[in-house]
């Protein structure tokens, strides 16, 4: 039996999923975890206990950068991904990243160019990408019976007023306090990407207003849904909708036409579908006359590449397949070069966002997406570092956390948040 893949994984909360995985998968093994929060690694060590591996712990990253891993799973904060991948990258190690791709265009020039100069393996964990349905909607717009997509939508619906102190500690400079809505279009645009084969050439942000009757979290952009609206490079249109807006238990919808027919979601993921349903996929295939078709329901069989898939079905059983088709891919098998999300089109998921809030600063104005396979399309974003994060932009660069400007806090709202997650409580 050949050796397995050594697998490192840096944040020990969002990278639980992906460790219990790598516990027992039987091509890879985790060797190595690094998180600064103490309680989190002594999570990580009960797993390693509970099937028998040896696994090594680390406060520090530059300890944990030194063990001898084939690959690293990125699991740290969403805006810090991109620089961790390229140093990764560089030292000739196979990268699996979490969302977010990238903070600024730059990084993800620099990105694309560090996968392409080091030859290894990156692979983006869009887990929605990959839910029960979105997956086999992927499956079978790719086999041509639906024809060429027309138009695509998108709804990731998740207000995470509530569960603020749990995700952001109280910390004002925490990333999901500076970051505008847009950034995190990904769950809800991606799955668009991967299940039509397409890519976005022209995105418009839009705004709503600020929810001034929630109780303040933090949120420096307030709090507020991002919107995109996106042209596809066959002229597609796609409808991007995700965050904060108010449904209980939140909304997973995907919405696909094309020129033979149609597919689309339940609206609810399968972890929070009510008891009893089994309808997950609405699908209508027109046949020989026009408006006569045939209308299908089903669930999807989670396990539609291997057996292992149904012993993890966290996030609707999303968060097995991102890390095995990374494995798969790095070894090589067709499945995994076909199915791993790899460094183009997860920039393109993610600059879509960051385009987007461009085009609301701009009064709504359609921005081209440039086609960063192209080195000759690089150079007019090489030096590109415009955010809302003053950790990285400065000057002009800085852009303000919402279109009004920056929503400020006093210390107390902060103070508040901090001692709810201290208690292990939820904001109300």
């Amino acid at each position: 039996m050949a050796e397995k893949l050594k697998i490192g994984v840096f944040g020990a909360g969002r990278g639980m999923s992906m460790m219990r995985v790598l516990a027992k998968h039987p091509q890879a093994t985790l060797v190595a975890v690094c998180d600064k929060y103490q309680p989190a690694l002594d999570k990580v060590n009960n797993l390693a206990e509970e099937n028998q591996l040896a696994v090594s712990l680390y406060t520090d990253f530059e300890d944990f950068f030194l063990h001898d891993m084939d690959a690293v799973v990125l699991a740290n904060y969403a805006n810090e991904h991109a620089p961790f991948a390229i140093r990764l990258l560089k030292s000739g190690r196979h990268v699996l990243s979490e969302v977010l791709p990238c903070e600024t265009m730059a990084q993800a020039v620099a990105l694309i160019e560090a996968v392409e100069e080091s030859g290894k393996v990156y692979a983006y964990a869009e887990n929605y990408c990959y839910m029960w349905h979105t997956f086999e909607m992927w499956q079978r717009f790719e086999s041509g019976e639906f024809g060429e997509v027309q138009y695509a939508e998108g709804e990731y619906i998740h207000d995470c007023a509530a569960i603020a102190p749990s995700i952001t500690y109280g910390d004002r400079n925490h990333w999901r306090n500076n970051l505008y809505p847009t950034y995190y279009c990904t769950h809800s645009f991606g799955p668009l990407m991967t299940i039509t084969g397409r890519r976005p050439v022209q995105v418009t942000g839009f705004t709503s207003q600020h929810n001034d009757k929630e109780r303040p979290t933090g949120y420096k952009s307030g709090i507020r849904p991002g919107i995109e609206l996106v042209v596809m490079d066959n002229g597609a249109v796609a409808r991007s909708v995700h965050g904060a807006l108010k449904r209980e238990p939140g909304s997973v919808h995907y919405r696909v036409y094309g020129t033979k027919g149609s597919m689309e979601s339940e609206l609810f993921t399968p972890g929070y579908a009510p008891e009893g349903q089994e309808r997950e996929i609405h699908v209508y295939l027109e046949g020989e006359k026009l408006c006569v078709g045939v209308n299908e329901y089903y669930a999807p069989d989670p396990a539609s590449f291997t057996e292992l898939a149904r012993e993890f079905n966290t996030h609707g059983g999303s968060d097995f397949y991102p890390t095995h088709f990374f494995i798969q891919k790095i070894l090589g098998n067709p499945e995994g070069i076909k199915y791993s999300i790899d460094v183009y089109d997860a920039v393109d998921m993610g600059i879509v966002g960051i385009l987007a809030y461009r085009s609301i600063l701009a009064g709504n104005m359609p921005i081209r997406v440039p086609n960063l396979r192209n080195p000759e399309e690089r150079d007019a974003w090489r030096h590109d570092n415009k955010s809302t994060n003053p950790d990285i932009s400065a000057g002009e660069d800085l852009l303000p956390c919402a279109p009004e400007g920056n929503f400020e806090y006093p210390d107390s709202v902060y103070d508040r948040i901090r001692q709810l997650w201290l208690e292990g409580k939820n904001a109300e």
